[in-house]
């Protein structure tokens, strides 16, 4: 039955919720301070509906991974279309994945394959993926703009799930596009309002050598660096000035907490600004973020690239209570999967490896602190890769086939939905669309993926833009 909730209030219009450093440094909340983003959080909804699981880590490989040579191989396909690598035996019988990714082959029996992934929006975003919307002109959609349909954890937000002192959702390393001084439509809160935008967090990655990014974009480059906790310059009376950059997070905190104590400022903050402060210093908060107590054998089994660091940090939020988090690669210097050229060369030196040790140590460890089952872990991409290789050796954009990888609580263990043609081009079987993984993500947390919320013209518009869960993978 399809349920329309109620219009949105005009707070909804204030400035950017937790919206970080654009491409030279705007401060974490635009003109609208966090108190005030509280005070009209406060009038939303509220309370939290069962679902089956409490979080989702979405693992984004931007830049659209090769399908044929990751999760769907065609070792009899001609040389053109299978390209360089072998597959490998899995921990499933009968099912084979690269040989680039032996770790992950040994818990593929904890996971839920699909390789029926379709759809025909082609802009590098992460757009469809977080929203379910294919439909439009995607080159319309390809940075954000207040019309967006809002993603899944602004939707989240939306409904009141978050956990006490602690964001609902929020995206790692930084905003998608952070490197090109982008950004990319997917994470936003779209229509909803811009206070329901997801907290990003910031990074300053350093790399394993110098690199020209214009002459070198499709060489391997490995990024390095753990992402951080904005500044918090929205604090009463506190400067970005004052709050110097090289302070760590945790003198940041007690600096500004001085500062407020020293003045008497604390004593009379209100309600809402409490809250606030409470948020930004809550010991949860602050220790998601500081992998100081984290031991070096856990950080080693993540690795020291930023993506391995921002893994680690996930895992510690949805430990902390956060609903949703993604983990994102990103363009220039920074990992990305938009492998027109060098495909192979870039796969095997840095995509593949760093992918198999941290989505590794990363399933593990969920399991190992008992998080798992409550925890659904989604590895994906906004699209696949052209079947055939190019002159280049690389592949070329192609939505009409790709893959996701789930694992954990709600979905099948040792299941494969769904397969390509015999070049990796279409789906054989099972079609699965956007929509329809959006819908699935949804519901295993307890949300109706036909629930309908207003967008800009009052028009209602169900959140899943028409998705089904997909049931053949649901337990």
């Amino acid at each position: 039955m399809l349920r329309i909730m109620g219009g949105r209030t005009t707070t909804c219009a204030g400035a950017t919720r937790r919206e970080l450093l654009r491409a030279g440094g705007l401060s974490l909340f635009g003109s609208m301070t966090l108190p005030r983003l509280l005070r009209a959080e406060a009038e939303g909804p509220a309370g939290r509906p069962p679902g089956r699981i409490r979080s989702v880590i979405l693992i984004n490989l931007f830049g659209g991974p090769s399908h044929l040579d990751m999760f769907d191989m065609k070792p009899d396909a001609p040389v053109e279309i299978r390209g360089e690598f072998q597959p490998i035996a899995t921990s499933v019988p009968g099912l084979s994945i690269c040989e680039h990714l032996p770790r992950i082959a040994k818990w593929m029996h904890r996971a839920t394959l699909i390789r029926s992934v379709t759809h025909t929006y082609n802009s590098h975003n992460p757009y469809a993926v977080l929203t379910g919307f294919t439909g439009g002109n995607d080159q319309e959609n390809y940075f954000t703009k207040r019309s967006d349909h809002p993603g899944i954890g602004s939707v989240c937000q939306y409904l009141g799930m978050e956990a006490a002192d602690m964001p609902c959702h929020v995206y790692l390393p930084a905003h998608p596009g952070y490197s090109q001084g982008l950004r990319r439509a997917g994470p936003y809160g779209g229509y909803l309002g811009r206070r329901f935008d997801p907290v990003f967090s910031v990074c300053d990655p350093k790399f394993d050598r110098e690199f020209n990014q214009d002459k070198e974009f499709y060489n391997p480059i490995a990024p390095q660096g753990v992402p951080r906790l904005p500044s918090l310059e929205d604090l009463p009376g506190v400067t970005i000035d004052r709050l110097h950059q090289r302070h760590t997070l945790l003198q940041q905190i007690d600096l500004a907490t001085g500062q407020l104590e020293a003045r008497g400022d604390a004593k009379n903050l209100d309600h809402f600004q409490r809250k606030a402060l409470a948020l930004l210093t809550s010991n949860r908060t602050r220790a998601a973020f500081d992998l100081s107590t984290e031991s070096a054998a856990v950080r080693d089994q993540y690795g020291s690239s930023l993506f391995g660091s921002s893994a680690l940090i996930a895992r510690r939020l949805v430990e902390a209570g956060v609903t949703f988090v993604a983990v994102t690669t990103e363009s220039r210097g920074g990992g990305h999967w938009d492998s027109h050229s060098n495909n192979f060369g870039m796969l095997k030196s840095f995509n593949l490896p760093n992918l198999d040790q941290t989505g590794t140590a990363l399933v593990e460890d969920l399991d190992r602190r008992g998080l798992l089952d409550s925890t659904l872990v989604v590895i994906m991409g906004e699209m696949g890769r052209a079947p055939k290789v190019n002159g280049s050796a690389g592949r070329d954009h192609w939505p009409k086939c790709g893959f996701s990888l789930m694992v954990g609580g709600g979905v099948k263990e040792g299941f494969v939905l769904g397969g390509s043609d015999r070049i990796g081009a279409y789906p054989s079987d099972h079609p699965v669309t956007p929509g329809d993984l959006v819908a699935t993500i949804y519901h295993l947390l307890g949300v109706d993926p036909e629930l309908m919320l207003p967008d800009l013209t009052g028009r209602p518009i169900a959140i899943a833009h028409g998705g089904r869960p997909i049931e053949a993978i649901l337990t």
